[in-house]
């Protein structure tokens, strides 16, 4: 994914989110329900009702960024309106996108024998 790298803030907009609303209307989530600033930088993540849909939005300096996904099979890992607002780092933003559950990552087993 082109997009922020890495150290970027994110805020997740936890619930579901009209996922008709173009650049304008996701800022203003952004500033009333996230109560940030829009062009700060940070990447404001909205998923929709059915949660196989994704936007994030992301000031890059110049503009305004609107990423869309669409899952083929399954959903995105989200939480739900009454957590709030949550903040991720970059790596989770990472497997959000992707499709990988953020909150319990699945890194294997550790090796049965060292050395």
């Amino acid at each position: 994914m082109i997009g922020p790298g890495t150290g970027v803030r994110v805020y997740l907009a936890c619930g579901v989110t009209d996922m008709r609303q173009g650049i304008s209307g996701l800022a203003m989530l952004a500033k009333a329900e996230l109560r940030q600033k829009p062009a700060s930088g940070a990447v404001f993540a909205f998923c929709g009702r059915r949660g196989d849909r994704l936007n994030l939005l992301y000031w890059d300096g110049q503009g305004f960024c609107l990423y869309y996904k669409i899952l083929e099979r399954g959903r995105f890992p989200w939480p739900s309106a009454a957590d709030g607002t949550a903040r991720l780092t970059s790596a989770q933003l990472a497997m959000l996108w992707e499709g990988i559950d953020w909150r319990r990552p699945n890194w294997g087993a550790p090796p049965t024998h060292a050395g």
